[in-house]
């Protein structure tokens, strides 16, 4: 059985979002999103996802001129799917170890049957001949399935996340399995060349032809969302000299809690004169141990600091949990003097591009880890090594300096290498 559709992209998630509107859905925020869009509507696309919601069946629906194929999951499914193999098992195992991975004999089952059904959903939707994008660690068995079902189109395979070591990678009990599903695509994409090193010593000379391409952002849109009153947002946390800022899923890979120490580090020494942190921690995979955990030591050590060296009314570390609304994020990046990007490891941090891409006019600072993808690219940055405290505050304590010449040589690449320009050159390769 084939369908009508000559692109079909697959990613865990559809790109929209239950809301109290006409049709019942709006467009989910997100730069993939923007960037594969207009090529979907171009090329009578289909995109392939889950909607969101376990236990749910949704039927095929058009929205904004897209297809969309919606694949049920059950909560079991999402348990053992989603928390469980890619995000207790792959996620710490693609990011070097961070925290130890789980391998549970379950969970792989529910990852292969789970795969299985995301590449029949593809293989029904697809036109003869047609060019399918697979997204991400999630769906990793999809192009070797889908190869064996329908030999006639053409994979792609994007991973959004880093790709480990061979011999951190080998620790993975069904590697091989993997690596066969991997093995189905026509072009696999990574973010950095290390990765696809990585990759290619992994597998060797049976390896499918490989590419780096460095996702990105709409600089126009996020920047556009910067056009609101900054001056208001900085007088609701005091009007402080400097104002430093954080946007991070609360996640253990983001190194929320060494920027906390850096900042309070600095604090004690004397050595930031009116400043204030804002961190925006969105909540995610809450019922994972090590997420509750990362999530207590950053909000004790919020709590902390503020105890230390906050006044009545005007604490120096303001903390949201919970989500912020893309359009609000901009007035945060245009207001912030510095922003903070310090994760362990990070495929690239889109955080750090949505910042300089507020501040054309050179103002701001970034402190960023060399451990993100990110900083392959934005070199003018003020790089650090988020295991090693001291280097974060001397981060930190150059970025206050700033160097308007830096942000601006950072606001042109990220204006030139767009997120168009990434889907674009990927699909020629492709």
């Amino acid at each position: 059985m084939t369908g009508a559709n000559r692109f079909v992209v697959v990613a865990n998630r559809l790109p929209v979002d239950r809301a109290e509107t006409a049709s019942g859905w709006e467009a989910s925020p997100g730069g993939l999103v923007a960037a594969l869009a207009p090529v979907l509507r171009r090329h009578k696309g289909c995109w392939v996802g889950w909607p969101g919601e376990a236990d749910t069946q949704v039927e095929p629906f058009e929205f904004e001129g897209i297809q969309l194929q919606p694949v049920t999951l059950t909560r079991h499914d999402y348990e053992d799917f989603y928390e469980g193999f890619s995000n207790s098992s792959l996620w710490p195992l693609y990011h070097d170890l961070i925290v130890a991975p789980r391998y549970e004999a379950e969970w792989w089952e529910s990852y292969r049957d789970v795969n299985r059904r995301f590449a029949e959903a593809t293989a029904a939707a697809a036109a003869p001949g047609a060019v399918v994008w697979v997204q991400d660690y999630q769906l990793q068995l999809v192009p070797g399935l889908l190869r064996a079902m329908r030999p006639d189109l053409t994979i792609g395979f994007f991973l959004h996340i880093p790709f480990p070591p061979p011999d951190i990678f080998r620790q993975l009990p069904w590697r091989e399995e993997v690596i066969r599903g991997l093995e189905g695509c026509d072009l696999i994409g990574f973010q950095r060349a290390e990765d696809e090193e990585n990759f290619r010593t992994l597998v060797g000379a049976s390896a499918p032809r490989t590419g780096t391409f460095p996702i990105s952002i709409d600089p126009g849109a996020i920047a556009r969302g910067g056009e609101g009153d900054v001056a208001t947002l900085r007088e609701s946390v005091g009007s402080p000299r400097t104002l430093l800022l954080g946007v991070d899923r609360l996640d253990y890979t983001k190194g929320i809690l060494q920027r906390l120490l850096a900042f309070e580090s600095l604090l004690e020494q004397g050595m930031l004169d009116d400043a204030i942190l804002v961190q925006l921690a969105t909540p995610s995979r809450e019922r994972i141990d090590h997420y509750r955990q990362t999530r207590r030591e950053v909000e004790e050590a919020v709590g902390r600091i503020n105890g230390r060296f906050g006044e009545v009314g005007r604490p120096v570390v303001h903390y949201i949990h919970r989500s912020v609304p893309k359009s609000r994020l901009g007035v945060f990046y245009a207001a912030a003097d510095v922003m903070l990007v310090t994760p362990f490891k990070d495929g690239m941090n889109l955080v750090a591009k949505e910042y300089v891409a507020c501040h054309s006019d050179g103002t701001g600072a970034l402190v960023l880890s060399e451990f993100a993808g990110a900083a392959v690219e934005l070199r003018q940055a003020f790089l650090c090594n988020p295991f090693d405290l001291p280097s974060v505050e001397e981060a930190i304590r150059a970025a206050v300096a700033g160097d308007p010449g830096a942000m601006r040589a950072m606001h042109a690449w990220v204006t030139e290498h767009d997120v168009q320009r990434w889907a674009t050159d990927f699909l020629e390769a492709l």
